[in-house]
């Protein structure tokens, strides 16, 4: 390649210099001949009028002997011709053979009183002759150059201005093959950087002697050069302290490419998979869960994080899998490990459920003793205990059967059973509930049905779902005197709403108001008989539905609990 870059300039250089000297030369050889053939028709007019001159003062009967001796002086022909056109004297030919010269130019324009020129072939001698004609008193006198001596004065100049020039050109590719194994080694010193720099070696820099404008790119290579080292050392820096972050983290973590292959994965990810991570790869070849393929399906379909629970990536363990899209278009993916924090949550839900259960019995018997014994003494004091001691007992009992349901609703135990219902009927069996159970609570009911969908649901889930929601309403918003709920369609869902308009709960309550035992004001829920367990339950029941669950509140403007059903799908029917 280096000695193509020679041979390309020096290509270059040549066909420079020999369109140069090739322009030069015709230029040269043709203004050298227009300023001879100049000068010879100047010398030859002169020649000519001196030719007249001389036969206006000679008889008429010397004109041959005249001509001959005016072509001897001049060095051309010479020919004397009357008004008529009749030739009456040649130096050259017997001017009786000779025919009428009246038609030739030059003749025609010195009878006409001026001086006649003209380049033409002699058909008497066969040469091309320059002709000047100048006007006598009875005629015309000629003179005629052959031109063959400029050709053959322009074929000895062209002779000898080929060999200068070919002089010139050989003396000129010397010195441009000069230059060009200067500019081309220079040249090849740049490509030579720049091959050090493709193969990763950032610390070549280059050395040039000249200052002039390849001297200037080689500058202007070595400060990108540098900037280039600098950029990429701390890169590489910033690239192991991730790389160590990332080994460090207990948290499985994994890079995919656009077209679904392993790009990376930290150590703790390799330590997890059996057969471990195969770099460039495809992640089906590496990892079969069907949950956790289609959860970075989904990320890669919709662009957004997706998340999601994976239970086969390893046998007997459980993961919960986030999968983000990264700006290359790549996904990065995280697996948590929830084995141990299923076990203890499985743990926890299973003794909650067996102490519950344990607990009804007893329960039930101390209530049920205590109502007996209330029923049968008739001394106020003792009769004030034991309704103390039935009253607490029924709140532990409905404590238990809390704790009990939300137990099977978290666990799965306790699947909906799903069917196409509509929206009107669950908010009937609603309204139904307050009549029978809260309407001597003191406020009124009214229900507003704006959806025409139908929904997935358990129609006695989501009862419960209600009647916790409404107890909740009408244990701690009395004060507003009504509750309203009602249902509207939404994109892919029915939206129910449970609202009240009480005093409100303040904002810094609204994120913890579905997790156990949560209480806004403690001493009231005691009072009312709350177990703290209603918006836990509501939140597991909505979750199992595919739904969501919020709640709304501004203080003195009451609250608005709202839940999402999916719409029902044409396979469910009505």
């Amino acid at each position: 390649m280096r000695g193509r870059l020679f041979f390309k300039l020096l290509g270059s250089f040549a066909l420079m210099i020999a369109v140069t000297v090739v322009t030069i030369d015709i230029a040269v050889t043709r203004a050298w001949e227009a300023s001879l053939r100049a000068e010879v028709e100047a010398s030859l007019r002169e020649k000519t009028a001196m030719f007249a001159e001389r036969v206006q003062r000679e008889p008429v009967g010397s004109l041959q002997t005249l001509a001959v001796e005016e072509a001897r002086l001049a060095g051309a022909r010479s020919t004397v011709i009357d008004s008529s056109g009749k030739v009456l004297a040649d130096s050259e030919a017997d001017p009786a053979q000779m025919e009428n010269h009246g038609g030739r130019p030059e003749v025609r324009q010195a009878l006409a009183g001026g001086v006649g020129s003209d380049i033409r072939l002699s058909r008497t001698v066969g040469v091309d002759f320059l002709y000047v004609a100048v006007p006598v008193k009875f005629g015309v006198v000629r003179l005629a150059y052959p031109l063959d001596v400029l050709k053959r004065a322009s074929h000895e100049v062209r002779r000898h201005l080929l060999i200068t020039s070919l002089l010139a050109f050989l003396l000129a590719i010397l010195l441009a093959a000069w230059s060009a194994q200067i500019v081309a080694s220079r040249l090849n010193r740049i490509l030579s950087f720049a091959d050090s720099i493709s193969a990763g070696d950032l610390s070549a820099r280059l050395k040039m002697d000249y200052r002039d404008e390849i001297g200037q790119v080689a500058d202007a290579l070595n400060d990108t050069a540098q900037r280039l080292e600098q950029s990429f050392g701390a890169l590489e820096d910033s690239h192991r302290e991730l790389q160590t972050v990332l080994d460090s983290m207990q948290e499985g973590v994994l890079a995919i490419s656009k077209d679904g292959r392993v790009r990376w994965a930290n150590k703790q990810m390799d330590k997890l998979l059996p057969t471990g991570i195969r770099l460039g790869a495809p992640l089906a070849e590496t990892v079969r869960d069907p949950d956790f393929l289609d959860i970075i399906t989904e990320n890669v379909h919709t662009h957004h994080v997706a998340t999601g629970r994976a239970s086969s990536v390893i046998p007997g363990k459980v993961f919960n899998v986030t999968a983000a899209p990264m700006p290359s278009g790549a996904t990065l993916v995280v697996l948590h490990d929830l084995t141990d924090l299923e076990r203890v949550e499985k743990t926890r839900r299973d003794f909650i459920a067996n102490v519950s259960h344990e607990l009804r019995t007893p329960l039930t018997s101390i209530q049920g003793y205590a109502e007996t014994l209330i029923e049968s003494t008739n001394e106020e004091t003792t009769r004030e205990f034991l309704e103390v001691i039935r009253k607490n007992a029924a709140r532990m009992t409905r404590l238990t059967e809390d704790l009990l349901i939300l137990a099977k609703v978290e666990s799965g135990e306790k699947k909906p059973v799903l069917q196409a219902l509509a929206a009107s009927e669950l908010l009937e069996d609603a309204e139904q509930y307050f009549r029978e159970h809260q309407a001597e609570c003191g406020l009124t009911l009214t229900v507003q049905n704006s959806a025409f969908k139908m929904v997935n649901a358990d129609r006695d889930a989501i009862f419960q779902v209600f009647t916790n929601l409404i107890d909740n309403a009408c244990k701690y918003a009395a004060e507003g005197k009504r509750i309203e709920i009602g249902a509207l369609d939404v994109e892919g869902c029915v939206e129910f709403y449970v609202r009240d308009f009480g005093p409100g709960i303040s904002s810094e309550h609204l994120s913890r108001l579905f997790e156990r035992f949560y209480r806004v004001e403690k001493a009231r829920s005691r009072e009312t008989g709350g177990t703290g367990l209603g918006l836990a339950i509501a939140k597991h029941i909505v979750r199992a539905h595919g739904g969501l669950i919020t709640a709304r509140s501004e203080l003195t403007h009451g609250s608005t609990f709202l839940f999402t059903l999916p719409e029902a799908r044409e396979e469910h029917g009505q």
